[in-house]
């Protein structure tokens, strides 16, 4: 924890940060991000290097966490963050209708899910889902939430998982 917390982060050009009363506010060209520092944790922004402090040993493992999310963040406002989901199974599909991802995955109905503010869901194929956005948690619940809808079974391998996921199979029953 305190090697994370010790690095000094680089901020990207066309980035500004402030921090104000325990508020670190990142600002970029893809959006603005805010995080609450932890009591105890303090940041120093020398040109364009960003510092994070902890009064003593008591903060340590906060001290790599805000380390962490304020890092994230200067990705989230420069480059983004991105997730691929795909579904596996027969009729399976994901189909977008307005504001919504409609979600068939064997079920009687279709599941219908409200795509939040700030994330931007794509489809290449109806098999094939692409979430992007530049708030790292978001887009990485939305995406858990939506594989959360019919998760991959070991037998047949049928669900929707992330692209790069591997899914460990099973044998199943062996014929006497």
């Amino acid at each position: 924890m305190s090697r994370i917390g010790n690095r000094k982060l680089e901020i990207p050009a066309g980035v500004e940060v402030k921090e104000e009363n325990g508020i670190v506010t990142v600002k970029g060209p893809k959006g603005e991000l805010t995080t609450k520092l932890a009591q105890g944790i303090s940041v120093k922004i020398e040109g364009n290097t960003l510092e994070v402090l902890r009064e003593n040993d008591l903060y340590k493992p906060m001290h790599g966490t805000i380390n962490a999310n304020i890092h994230n963040m200067l990705i989230g406002v420069t480059k983004g963050f991105k997730k691929e989901l795909e579904i596996v199974g027969v009729g399976y599909r994901f189909a977008l209708k307005g504001n919504a991802i409609v979600i068939s995955a064997g079920y009687s109905h279709p599941v219908e899910m409200q795509i939040p503010a700030g994330i931007k869901v794509e489809s290449p194929s109806n098999t094939e889902l692409t979430i992007t956005g530049f708030d790292k948690e978001l887009v990485g619940e939305f995406a858990a939430n939506v594989r959360k809808v019919r998760q991959p079974e070991p037998y047949k391998g049928k669900g929707i998982r992330y692209k790069d996921e591997h899914i460990i199979r099973k044998e199943g029953k062996k014929a006497a």
